[in-house]
């Protein structure tokens, strides 16, 4: 079903239109979920908050995001609410704080109306590790929505509200927005803040916003970035105006032709279709090579679950996390994390551990690190001669519920185009450009420089126009 866009829903209510109007259709729409995208549903404290922003908006105030529904990824802190990553090593945990990119977004006026489904603790491509269960695809509910954002990808791609927020660390925005058919932004790091985000690798994770379009993915983008006292990580870096003029015309796009190979006949036709749009709109294509992204894959299954399994720690049944009941602190600990996380969790924590240990830390984690810093370099010397680098999301379309769930090493290379981008810190955006004989979406990548997520923004506008 078709709806309203976020910067017209905003632009109604601003006029005088009932936010409440916009929210309830959203909370309907929540309510009748058929994907399992969608795993609590606030409809009081949605209706309390917009009959506030309607308040607001009588009593003189204008706001960018006025109304407008959203839905947030279940790793997402807000006050009073449940946040369980989708595990149940936090099942009954409540949020006693607000995640600074929400709380921003909620002054700009958006009513935060539910909280979607994820892989657990992000651990995912597919979004089946959820202790939820899996979410599906809005085009096919057969197949996978992609991961671990999976259930902010389909609430938008299924129209029942026009943004929601993800995280993303190797891909878990672009991925699955690809494979559902919307606009998802995986902002440069530090752009916001990661504060109220149950980390997963902390030096990997973004926030950023699924939309239906890139318009309202900037207007997201523009409420909740900026610098954050409660993250040290976060950059001071203004958000630069949005370009005038036709952002393709004149511009470099890069393509690296490894990003060619071994793609699904209909992927790499997109991605041929999509070059031969950028040269008519005006942009010229340039080779580029990225070296070592060949290590990516490998550097980040490192890198990210050592960060992982540091982080993890703390969910040990006395801290936080579910506790079982056991005979002394040690059993306490191992009973707890063995009946609290999931399969794909455990897998990740001991490989993480394992890179970490004594006598294998300089091995891996301090190589797969040094790797991380040639992969930047790569990037910073790609951009020297390119604006963007095109290329695909995922190597094929979305796949069949379970058909990957077997063999982790498959799973993983779903993210092969992705990961590369978080290790860098670069932005990354995925735009729906077409879709295969059975009708699954198919996505294409822009990456650029640190800090051109809105020069990204208007290219994928001008792709994609609304």
């Amino acid at each position: 079903m078709s709806r309203p866009t976020a910067l017209a829903i905003a632009a109604a209510v601003n006029a005088g239109s009932s936010a409440r109007v916009a929210v309830e259709a959203s909370l309907a729409a929540c309510e009748a979920d058929t994907l399992n995208a969608v795993i609590r549903v606030h409809r009081d404290r949605a209706l309390a908050a917009a009959d506030a922003v309607d308040a607001r908006i009588r009593a003189g105030e204008r706001l960018p995001l006025a109304g407008v529904p959203i839905a947030v990824k279940d790793n997402i802190c807000i006050t009073g609410l449940p946040a369980t990553a989708c595990s149940r090593i936090l099942k009954g945990y409540i949020a006693p704080y607000t995640a600074t990119a929400v709380a921003r977004l909620e002054a700009a006026g958006c009513v935060v109306v539910a909280q979607t489904n994820m892989d657990e603790l992000a651990f995912g491509s597919s979004n089946e590790t959820s202790c939820y269960g899996p979410a599906r695809n809005p085009v096919d509910p057969t197949r996978v929505p992609g991961g671990s954002s999976g259930g902010s990808a389909a609430v938008v791609a299924a129209g029942y509200v026009p943004v929601s927020l993800g995280s993303d660390t190797g891909g878990s925005i672009r991925q699955p927005a690809s494979l559902c058919g919307s606009v998802g932004l995986k902002p440069t790091y530090g752009r916001v803040s990661r504060y109220g985000l149950i980390a997963y690798g902390s030096s990997l994770d973004q926030i950023g916003p699924f939309a239906n379009n890139a318009a309202d993915a900037e207007a997201v983008l523009r409420a909740m970035a900026g610098a954050d006292p409660l993250d040290s990580t976060s950059a001071a870096q203004q958000m630069e105006p949005t370009p005038a003029g036709d952002a393709l015309r004149g511009a470099r796009i890069g393509w690296v032709e490894a990003h060619t190979e071994g793609l699904q006949a209909e992927v790499r036709a997109a991605l041929d279709a999509t070059k031969a749009r950028l040269q008519a709109a005006g942009a010229t294509l340039v080779p580029v090579t990225l070296p070592h992204e060949r290590f990516a894959v490998s550097a980040y299954y490192i890198i990210g679950t050592g960060e992982a399994s540091s982080n993890l720690s703390r969910m040990d049944g006395i801290r936080f996390g579910h506790r079982a009941e056991a005979a002394d602190l040690r059993q306490i600990y191992g009973k707890s994390r063995a009946e609290g996380f999931g399969a794909e969790a455990k897998r990740r924590i001991m490989l993480g551990t394992y890179v970490l240990s004594t006598g294998y830390y300089d091995a891996y984690y301090k190589k797969a690190q040094q790797v991380r810093r040639l992969i930047c370099q790569d990037y910073e010397q790609a951009f020297t001669t390119c604006d963007a680098i095109l290329g695909p999301v995922s190597p094929t379309t979305a796949f069949k519920l379970g058909e990957k769930l077997s063999d982790p090493l498959q799973m993983y290379l779903s993210d092969i185009f992705t990961i590369a981008t978080n290790l860098a810190g670069v932005p990354g955006i995925s735009i729906p450009v077409a879709q295969d004989a059975q009708g699954l979406p198919i996505g294409m990548q822009l990456q650029g420089p640190m800090f051109s997520d809105v020069r990204l923004l208007a290219m994928a506008r001008a792709l994609t126009p609304q």
